[in-house]
């Protein structure tokens, strides 16, 4: 993936169970936790691009949120901040190699960083 391209959409969900039933049957998703990640099932979608997880619903979350990869979480953020959003969520480890951050742009829509190393 290179900087600016979509990455990941998380999905709140009341129910996980439900959820992964109605996704998986409606669009064909392979649907699975992934060790070190238990409670958050994540999606595939039959194209082996895109995906994303199922996320608890919760305060600040109750709409999908589209994550954006980036080369630097910091020079977006700070980007974004220059330019009339803010930040929703700070710099945050995924992994040793990966991050994610939220940022609200000017209209107040969430969008989720992803920032991670490869080799």
């Amino acid at each position: 993936m290179a900087h600016g391209d979509i990455t990941h959409i998380d999905i709140p969900v009341d129910d996980m169970d439900r959820a992964t039933s109605f996704y998986g049957t409606v669009f064909g998703w392979q649907i699975a936790e992934m060790p070190g990640y238990e409670g958050y099932p994540m999606w595939q979608a039959p194209n082996q691009i895109s995906g994303g997880g199922f996320a608890a619903r919760a305060e600040g979350f109750q709409t999908m949120r589209s994550y954006v990869e980036v080369d630097s979480i910091d020079e977006v953020v700070a980007s974004a901040s220059n330019a009339g959003g803010s930040v929703v969520q700070a710099k945050t480890p995924i992994s040793d190699t990966s991050w994610f951050a939220v940022i609200a742009d000017t209209e107040g829509n969430h969008l989720g960083l992803y920032e991670g190393i490869t080799e």
